[in-house]
C-alpha cells in the first residue's frame, strides 16, 4: 500500500510538470521455471519486469537491478528512488524484477496450497540468476558491464543473499533494513516499538486489562501502531507523534487513521482473517497477504508476539495464536517451524553471514533492525546505521524535509556504490585481453 500511494503521489508530480517519465520505460515478462530444482518439471510462469534505459551508458555501463518482494513491482520502481538517482550519476541501466507469486507474476492457480510448494526464497534468488541471463543476452551485455543490487525489507534480504549465493553474477549489493535472520518468536519487535512510544509518552498501557477484546481485535490494533512505529516519517497514514497525539487526544484529528483511508471498518473477526488467507481466487493475485503468510510459515518466522507484562495489547498476541493460522490454512504443523527456521538461517547464515560487497542499511527507529547487520563483524561486512530513521528510509528519492542524519547516510551508501564500480573498473583493466 506504501508504495502504490507513492507511485500515484510521483506521477500526479510528473504530470504536474508535464515531463514524459514512461517513454525511456519498458514492461516485459521472461518464462521462468516453477521448479528450479527439478529437472523434470518443465511448467512454467511468467515473471513481469520493469526496464529503464534512460540514464544508460551503451554497452558497457553498470547494471543497477531492483529486487522486488512481498507485493507487486510498479515502473515507479525504475523511475524514482535513491537507487535511481544514483544511477543517473553513473549511467546505469535500471532493471526492476518482480517476486515470483505477487503482483502478475504468478500462474491462475498459483495460489492454490499444492502450488506454493513453489514459492520460497531459494527459488526466487534461482529466479534472477536466469533473468540475469534473460537481460544479459538481450541487451548482449559481458562481463564488463557491473552488476549491483538493490533491495529494501524482505528484497533487501534477497539482494544480500543473491550477491552470497551468485558472487559471480552480481558485483555488490544494497541490502536496506533487510531481516536476514529468520527468527520464529520475533518478540523484540514489540519490545522496540514500546521503547520508542514511551520515549515521547504514548500511553504504552493504553490497551491493558481489556480482556473483552479478541485476539484478532488486538492484533489490528498492534498492526497500526506497529505500522507507525516501522515507517514513521516515511508516508504511512500517521508519524509515531501524530498516533501518540491521537492516542492522548491532544490531537484534533481522533479519526485521521480511519478518514485518510479508503478502507470501510473493518472487520477483525479470526473467521474472517482464515476466509481471506484461504481465497485462492484470481481476484485476489494483487493481494499479498496469503503467500507472505505461507512463506512466514515455512522460512521465516518473524511472528511479532507480546506476551510478557509490559506488553501493551494485554498479552494476548501471542506465538500459540499466530503459528495456528499455519495449520489452519496451508495444514503445516506448528511444531515444524523451529527446524524450518533454522535450515533457513543455515542456509543463508542469519545475522553473521558470510558475505563480501554487501552494504547493510538500517534505521534506528526500525524495529527490523533487530534481524539485520548493524555492526562490521568482519572486514567483509559493510553496514551503515542511520540512527533516528525508519524502515527503507534510506531507499526514498532525497526530500527538502529528510533529516541530517538520512542525508547523511545516503551519502555513506552512495560512497560505497562509487568505490565498487571504481574497483569494478580498476579490476577488468588488469584482466588479460581488457
Amino acid at each position: 500500500d506504501l508504495q502504490a500511494r507513492k507511485h500515484k503521489e510521483f506521477f500526479l508530480t510528473l504530470l504536474a510538470s508535464k515531463s514524459k517519465p514512461l517513454q525511456h520505460v519498458t514492461e516485459g515478462r521472461v518464462h521462468q521455471p516453477l521448479d528450479h530444482f527439478n529437472r523434470q518439471n518443465v511448467k512454467t510462469f511468467t515473471q513481469r519486469f520493469f526496464i529503464n534505459e534512460a540514464y544508460w551508458q551503451r554497452p558497457d555501463g553498470p547494471v543497477f537491478l531492483f529486487i522486488g518482494g512481498e507485493g507487486p513491482i510498479y515502473n515507479f520502481d525504475v523511475l524514482a528512488g535513491h537507487h535511481v538517482d544514483m544511477a543517473k550519476e553513473h549511467r546505469a541501466l535500471l532493471l526492476a524484477v518482480e517476486h515470483r507469486f505477487y503482483g502478475d507474476s504468478i500462474n491462475p492457480d498459483g495460489l492454490k496450497t499444492e502450488n506454493l510448494a513453489d514459492l520460497s526464497s531459494q527459488q526466487a534468488l534461482a529466479d534472477l540468476a536466469v533473468f540475469h541471463q534473460y537481460i544479459s543476452q538481450s541487451f548482449n551485455l559481458s562481463s564488463r558491464n557491473t552488476w549491483i543490487s538493490f533491495g529494501g525489507s524482505y528484497s533487501g534480504s534477497l539482494s544480500a543473499w543473491f550477491r552470497g549465493k551468485f558472487p559471480n553474477l552480481v558485483y555488490g549489493a544494497v541490502a536496506s533494513s533487510a531481516p536476514v535472520k529468520a527468527k520464529l518468536d520475533f518478540s523484540e519487535y514489540s519490545n522496540v516499538r514500546n521503547l520508542y512510544m514511551s520515549q515521547i509518552n504514548a500511553p504504552t498501557e493504553h490497551f491493558a486489562h481489556t480482556s473483552f477484546l479478541q485476539m484478532e481485535l488486538m492484533q489490528n490494533l498492534a498492526d497500526i501502531i506497529m505500522g507507525s512505529v516501522q515507517y514513521n516519517e516515511e508516508g504511512v497514514l500517521m508519524s509515531i507523534k501524530e498516533l501518540c497525539g491521537v492516542m492522548t487526544e491532544t490531537s484534533e484529528e481522533k479519526e485521521m487513521y480511519h478518514n485518510t483511508s479508503d478502507e470501510s471498518c473493518l472487520d477483525v473477526s479470526h473467521e474472517e482473517t482464515v476466509k481471506n488467507l484461504m481465497d485462492t481466487s484470481h481476484k485476489s493475485r494483487r493481494r499479498a497477504e496469503r503467500q507472505w503468510t505461507y512463506q512466514t510459515c515455512t522460512e521465516f518466522g518473524f511472528y511479532q508476539t507480546c506476551e510478557d507484562t509490559t506488553c501493551p495489547f494485554s498479552g494476548m498476541v501471542t506465538l500459540q495464536a499466530q503459528t495456528k493460522i499455519c495449520t489452519k490454512v496451508f495444514g503445516i504443523s506448528q511444531h515444524s517451524l523451529p527446524s524450518r527456521i533454522a535450515f533457513t538461517n543455515s542456509y543463508y547464515g542469519g545475522d553473521n553471514p558470510n558475505t563480501y560487497r554487501v552494504l547493510y542499511v538500517n534505521g534506528g527507529v526500525d524495529p527490523w533492525k533487530e534481524l539485520s547487520v548493524v555492526q562490521d563483524s568482519s572486514e567483509e561486512s559493510q553496514t551503515v546505521f542511520i540512527k533516528d530513521t525508519a524502515h527503507c528510509a534510506d531507499m526514498s528519492k532525497e526530500r527538502l524535509t529528510d533529516r541530517h542524519s538520512l542525508r547523511k547516510g545516503r551519502q555513506e551508501i552512495e560512497n560505497h556504490v562509487a568505490r565498487w564500480l571504481k574497483t569494478a573498473a580498476l579490476e577488468k583493466m588488469t584482466k588479460p585481453g581488457a
